[in-house]
């Protein structure tokens, strides 16, 4: 039968027009409300009161009405009045008292509350009455007050902790800085090494402070040490790599500590320290995924790279140490390849100028030794005046060379230089030669010009040694396209093949002549058939500037 009935209502509810069915809830809810309102009025103990005063009130109304029905009563009446009123006077005293103290009252904690809190105060809470609606509200209000005052318990911690990872990330940057600095104002490997590890020795408090390095030959180098003694220093230069944590760190590449320096003790036969409860940390030196070497740390306290940002530092650092490191061995490779590079290029221009003329000097004194033992009196005598010409030729150029290991070149550019040193073959010689200049105005850098100049001094002076030829040709020309080209011709005996790959020592001339062109970012060919005499051809380009710097550099260096 109920399930009939609700049936029945379902069918009904669904009957309805959708404004039916919002008036009906509308209705509902009102009345619901009015339900709440009754209950919240009963439970809040002035019900009662009022209800009273009400009858009192409507009493003293019937009373009155008395008075004109029954005058004969009227004592009686009047008695009746005055219990209603003295009960009226009653009730609403009661009423003020139920008023004040279950609603001013409250009303007075909750506006004391609320200042307290404006005033930040969170401990703050309402006195809870003992019964009513007022007793829940206040519950709510504390309950509220408790975790707003958690949640600020809580936001202090967070941006405590913030501020204690910023401090540590600030610290951490000026501990990366003054790595840097170091790197920077350093004047060497070993005075970078010690600034380092008294930087980390103030960073982690440490006792002591080590680096080492790995050798080629998979051994570990110490090669600083702060507050280590000599003993230990001593028995710890050259370790094996694979003998301690040291050796499983470089090899693995990531940091490792352990709790104890005992087992380093017994392995180097020397305590390092009083206490062996001392924690070693070893942190590799990293550059480009390459571990060089290894740094270590000594703490009396543990537990130091627990701490996530210590161990991130640590690691940094030791990547900013080995890129020191690597840059420190580059730059003395750099400085060596430097050297070398200038004394080649001394010994080029040693060569190429004084060797050349001391050559030439030396032909002029075999011609004036023939002259002699020949009682030509008159070529002796002009013999000797070209030999003290070629003499004060060799001192001007040993003084250029020691003053800017530079040998003298024309101010007035590439060809008048070339027929200089014509003329001076033809004097030298007596060999026919004839130069076929077809440069134009062409300018080329002073750099580069030496280097053309070289090259035909270089093959003058190998066609005046070994080719007997009777005639020499010079062609320089430019097409006024950047590309040149210089071509020097004999008709002498020839040289076979450059053997160019000799012993040190052997035909420096010829390498000399190679490594010119190279230079000239150009290209040297020597063709020769023996009997046939020698050709040597040079094809070079004009470079652009950006080039041209290069090559003055690199000529400076």
């Amino acid at each position: 039968m109920s399930t009939f009935l609700k049936k029945s209502d379902d069918q009904k509810w669904d009957s309805l027009t959708e404004q039916e069915k919002m008036q009906t809830k509308s209705t509902e809810t009102l009345g619901q409300s009015w339900q709440t309102k009754a209950r919240a009025l009963i439970h809040s103990g002035l019900f009662c009161p009022l209800i009273s005063l009400t009858i009192i009130i409507i009493l003293l109304g019937v009373n009155s009405l008395m008075y004109e029905l029954f005058p004969e009563n009227v004592h009686y009446l009047y008695i009746t009045q005055t219990l209603l009123i003295i009960l009226a006077v009653i009730n609403i005293g009661i009423l003020l008292h139920r008023v004040h103290h279950q609603l001013m009252l409250p009303l007075s904690h909750l506006r004391e509350w609320a200042i307290q809190m404006r005033n930040g105060n969170l401990a703050a809470r309402i006195p809870v009455p003992p019964s009513g609606d007022f007793s829940s509200l206040a519950n709510d209000i504390n309950t509220l007050g408790d975790t707003l005052m958690n949640l600020s318990r809580e936001m202090d911690e967070q941006v405590a902790k913030q501020t204690e990872r910023i401090g540590q990330k600030n610290r951490s940057l000026e501990i990366l800085y003054d790595v840097a600095a170091s790197i920077n104002i350093s004047r060497d490997l070993d005075d970078l090494l010690v600034r380092f590890l008294r930087i980390m020795n103030d960073v982690v408090h440490a006792k002591a402070a080590t680096l080492r390095l790995v050798t080629e030959d998979k051994q570990m180098r110490l090669i600083s040490s702060v507050g280590l003694s000599p003993e230990v220093v001593e028995k710890e230069k050259l370790v094996p790599i694979q003998r301690c944590l040291c050796g499983q760190a470089a090899t693995e590449g990531d940091l490792l500590s352990q709790q104890s320096v005992k087992e380093c003790s017994l392995l180097a036969g020397h305590d390092f320290f009083d206490d062996d409860d001392i924690e070693m940390i070893a942190v590799p030196l990293q550059y480009r995924s390459e571990t060089l070497g290894v740094y270590n740390l000594f703490i009396e306290k543990p537990g130091l790279v627990n701490r996530e940002d210590i161990k991130d530092l640590l690691i940094s650092i030791g990547r900013h140490m080995g890129m020191a490191i690597e840059k420190s061995r580059l730059d003395a490779e750099a400085n060596k390849i430097s050297i070398i590079q200038e004394r080649n290029m001394l010994s080029s221009e040693l060569h190429d100028s004084l060797a050349q003329t001391l050559a030439s000097l030396k032909y002029q004194v075999t011609n004036l030794d023939d002259s002699i033992n020949g009682g030509d009196e008159l070529t002796a005598e002009r013999e000797i005046a070209q030999i003290e010409n070629t003499l004060d030729e060799a001192y001007t150029e040993l003084r250029e060379l020691i003053a800017h290991f530079r040998a003298p070149f024309d101010q007035r550019g590439l060809v008048e230089s070339i027929e200089k040193a014509v003329d001076r073959f033809r004097k030298d010689t007596g060999i026919l030669i004839f130069f076929q200049n077809e440069w134009g105005d062409e300018e080329l850098p002073s750099t580069l010009e030496m280097q053309v100049l070289r090259i035909v001094q270089e093959s003058l002076t190998n066609i005046r040694k070994h080719s007997n030829a009777h005639a020499v040709r010079i062609l320089l020309r430019s097409n006024r396209k950047d590309k040149h080209l210089l071509m020097i011709e004999d008709d002498g005996t020839g040289i076979g093949k450059p053997l160019l790959d000799g012993k040190p020592g052997e035909h420096v001339g010829l390498s000399i002549m190679q490594e010119r062109a190279q230079r000239l970012g150009g290209e040297l060919q020597i063709e020769s058939e023996v009997g046939e005499g020698t050709r040597i051809i040079l094809h070079f380009n004009t470079p652009g500037s950006g080039q041209q710097n290069l090559l003055d550099l690199i000529y400076k260096s």
